[in-house]
């Protein structure tokens, strides 16, 4: 396994549509435990490939609680077939936006279909940060931004706060 680099934002890579898989075999598995690795050492709960600059509609996530034992999951090809009329409002960040969190109002549930590590077909409700987390990721694979749910001056001001820190680190 290894730990893959993750693009952060304004990467305009980050704003491509995934691709689906066609089958799971051993690379998209091999891809699948970088994902996992990479998001541990990030650390963060959630990744899509898009993020390690892998166009796929692959997730991985882990919900565990710091000190727990870790539960990575995987979905393929993920997709919502359902989403509930109620809504919540969490404070989300992304591993493409470091130390970057804003409020992102979302369905509180959604029923989802993919397929498993193993390419078996599934089908689950997602609900409270299980739900949030699906669908930041989800919008990954649709090029789509936790920051694109945002007003256009707070979306502009923190783009603008990233491409100064690059050029910070560009420079040091």
């Amino acid at each position: 396994m290894a730990i893959l680099p993750i693009l952060t934002a304004p990467d305009p890579r980050l704003k491509a549509v995934s691709r689906p898989v066609k089958a799971v075999d051993d690379g998209v598995r091999a891809l699948l435990d970088d994902m996992v690795e990479t998001m541990h050492a990030a650390p963060g709960i959630g990744l899509a490939a898009i993020q390690v600059n892998a166009p796929k509609r692959l997730i991985v996530m882990d919900l565990a609680r710091e000190g727990e034992t870790p539960q990575p999951r995987h979905f393929i090809n993920p997709e919502i077939v359902w989403r509930s009329q109620e809504s919540r409002i969490y404070s989300e960040g992304c591993l493409s936006f470091p130390d970057f969190f804003d409020e992102v109002e979302r369905p509180a549930a959604v029923r989802l279909r993919y397929l498993d590590y193993h390419g078996a077909a599934r089908e689950e409700l997602a609900e409270d940060l299980f739900a949030i987390c699906i669908q930041h990721e989800m919008d990954h694979l649709e090029g789509v931004l936790f920051v694109d749910h945002l007003s256009r001056l707070k979306r502009e001001t923190i783009l603008r706060k990233l491409r100064k820190s690059k050029r910070l680190a560009l420079t040091a």
